[in-house]
């Protein structure tokens, strides 16, 4: 169906970078000769920085103590550091977006006194974003780790990435340890990016020549195509589990990013691709979008995202990317989808989808474990039911959708399912009648008691270890 991908390197557009001696990155736009249209997935390269060099220097000099790479960084003859393996894409019709994720970590320590000054400090999970010019990192520092902290403020600008300028953050401060660090002028930053060339537009088919006396004829329902059709437009309105949403709104929030925007009480997900084949009723369609559910309270900063139907006759499973404290997984078979009513036929070009049953899977429900009590969800525990559409014809229309709080989401013109309950059945520690539920999550951290308003349960969190990134 698709062409064969080529990985294009961008060794042609190599810069010499005389701070850091790596090789410098440039756009696709500028590297490849012409202008991309989709998005570019980052297969290989490397970012070098060092954070701040006079902090290097303290640690190794006055406080007697070591820097220490691991899980594939390096450190560099000058003494910065380099990130390798990025994973993330060039977006060109987003403003011309690079965000990329970088594998290796860097462990700044010093021993007690009265040798040296007691502290231990570890980066990792290095990311930037062109886009927020930002620089993050999760940070462990006195046993605990927190997730994406902005480091640093990058120069990104133009075309080329070498030797930018950094500005180091008030959380950067913070986690070396020092308010003097607020704003102070960082080391410089250069990175080297390798893409993986999209998948050329198939070729326009050549128009029929029109009838010198056409006949005309009554319209004609839309028929099932042979073969894979490519999906070009669509939307999914979902939001997550209904009880676990009230219990972090309590006193917490979420928050729709990446191309997520909130829909009543729900949230719309982009389009990202797809294809539908209705002869064999298959349909593969992902979508983009993440929303983090944060409760600091209770410790939880959890993520989901990027969500991907992969459906075939009666049975579906949902994949979603997942960011809690254990790590970050992509492509988690979160939930098992109920595709029993749908028979995959287009409407004026549009396969509409409401309200389709979900139930975790093992693998969903185990993102919400904890180290003591494990997960209070377990697999096919129902939850939010999906709402989504496809168009297969260009001009197609999709479907408004309404985000419910009960009975799943409204949709117009579909097929599929209809009903059913947003929060979905039962699941242990449930509230009665109150719609309320406290999950023993991978992310409770806090000691403590929770009451539960309207039902008296309590339920004692317990503190876990935040795991070693």
């Amino acid at each position: 169906m698709s062409s064969i991908r080529r990985p294009i390197s961008l060794a042609a557009a190599v810069l010499t970078a005389a701070a850091l001696g790596t090789t410098a990155f440039v756009l696709p736009a500028q590297a490849a000769g012409g202008p991309p249209t989709q998005p570019m997935e980052i297969i290989g390269g490397s970012l070098d920085w060092g954070v701040l060099a006079s902090y290097r220097a303290y640690v190794t000099g006055m406080a007697k103590g070591t820097i220490t790479v691991a899980d594939g960084a390096k450190q560099n003859e000058d003494g910065t550091l380099r990130f390798v393996e990025p994973t993330g894409q060039y977006d060109p019709a987003g403003g011309h977006v690079v965000k990329a994720a970088f594998r290796g970590s860097v462990t700044f320590s010093s021993p007690a006194p009265p040798t040296g000054h007691g502290f231990e400090v570890k980066l990792s999970d290095i990311r930037i974003d062109t886009g927020t010019k930002n620089l993050t990192a999760d940070v462990t520092k006195s046993g605990t780790t927190t997730q994406d902290v902005p480091l640093a403020k990058v120069a990104f600008a133009g075309q080329a990435m070498t030797n930018l300028a950094t500005t180091l953050t008030k959380e950067a401060a913070d986690a070396l340890g020092s308010p003097g660090y607020e704003n102070k002028a960082g080391d410089p930053l250069t990175a080297k990016l390798e893409f993986k060339q999209p998948t050329p537009d198939p070729e326009p088919t050549p128009p029929k020549p029109t009838p010198t006396k056409p006949t005309p004829t009554a319209p004609q329902p839309t028929a099932p195509a042979d073969g894979v059709q490519k999906v070009l437009s669509g939307k999914l309105t979902w939001g997550v589990k209904e009880s676990f949403r009230r219990y972090v709104l309590g006193a917490g929030s979420i928050t729709p990013a990446g191309g997520a925007a909130k829909n009543g009480d729900l949230y719309d997900f982009a389009f990202g691709k797809g294809e539908l084949d209705v002869k064999k009723k298959k349909l593969n369609a992902s979508f983009e979008g993440n929303l983090r559910f944060q409760y600091a309270a209770h410790g939880i900063d959890m993520t989901f995202a990027n969500p991907r139907v992969d459906a075939t006759g009666k049975t579906g499973t949902l994949y979603l990317d997942v960011k809690n404290a254990s790590g970050s997984k992509t492509a988690v078979p979160f939930a098992t989808l109920d595709l029993s009513k749908t028979d995959y036929k287009t409407k004026n070009g549009v396969l509409a989808l409401n309200a389709v049953p979900a139930a975790f899977t093992a693998e969903g429900a185990e993102a919400f474990a904890n180290d003591t009590t494990g997960s209070m969800y377990k697999a096919g525990d129902a939850i939010d039911p999906l709402t989504f559409a496809v168009a297969v014809n260009k001009d197609a229309t999709l479907p408004t959708t309404t985000g419910g709080t009960t009975g799943g989401t409204g949709t117009t013109g579909g097929t599929g399912t209809t009903g059913g309950s947003a929060g979905g059945g039962s699941v242990g520690g449930n509230l009665a009648n109150t719609g309320a539920e406290i999950p023993a999550t991978a992310l409770l951290t806090t000691s403590g008691v929770v009451i539960a308003a309207g039902a008296g349960a309590m339920f004692l969190a317990r503190r876990r270890r935040t795991a070693q990134v």
